[in-house]
């Protein structure tokens, strides 16, 4: 029976890097593979999912107002389908993807983060935590050696940002994971001086 799957974590925790592989297992045993990612995640290409460690593969985008279903059909006939930055889709195309779960008995796993900068659920991960038949927390540490659970923004001096939209694309350049405490800690520092 097929399942809907969110592996989720903070920045750099390896979710590209765990898509491509599962990719890459998948194909390997011959099973065709729906790469996706939503449009808005233009980091590294419009097309493009790449991992820090230098893997990287074309993935079909999904803008916010495409319906996914729809998507997927014209796609053609897949195996599996794999979503990478899945907390920038709709809620609508979350609820898209649970019924290509449940009318195609297709399985779809979902790669991405849970929360913002500011701990908020971004809505796509929101409507994955309701939806999901099985979630897994991919861990990353934080500096102290604490799991990070929190992606905190900083900006060009390294200071952290608390205020700003939901989502600022970046990488190590614009986000650090982080623990809650050291993330507490660094802004009531700042705050002080």
């Amino acid at each position: 029976m097929a399942k809907l799957y969110f592996k989720y974590g903070a920045m750099g925790s390896s979710k590209s890097a765990q898509a491509l592989i599962t990719k890459f297992n998948y194909e390997e045993l011959g099973m065709s593979v729906w790469l996706i990612k939503p449009s808005v995640d233009t980091r590294d290409g419009a097309n493009i999912i790449k991992s820090r460690i230098g893997l990287c593969a074309e993935a079909q985008i999904i803008t916010p107002e495409e319906d996914i279903v729809a998507a997927y059909r014209a796609a053609g006939r897949h195996d599996v389908i794999i979503a990478d930055e899945a907390q920038f889709f709709t809620p609508a195309q979350i609820d898209g993807l649970r019924a290509l779960v449940d009318e195609e008995d297709l399985p779809v796993l979902c790669f991405g983060l849970r929360t913002d900068f500011l701990t908020h659920f971004f809505p796509g991960a929101q409507r994955l935590m309701e939806l999901a038949d099985s979630l897994t927390e991919i861990k990353t540490v934080c500096a102290c050696g604490r799991k990070a659970t929190v992606n905190a923004r900083i900006d060009e001096r390294g200071r952290i940002v608390t205020e700003g939209s939901q989502v600022l694309l970046g990488g190590n350049d614009r986000y650090v994971a982080m623990c809650h405490k050291c993330w507490k800690e660094s802004i009531a520092r700042q705050a002080r001086n």
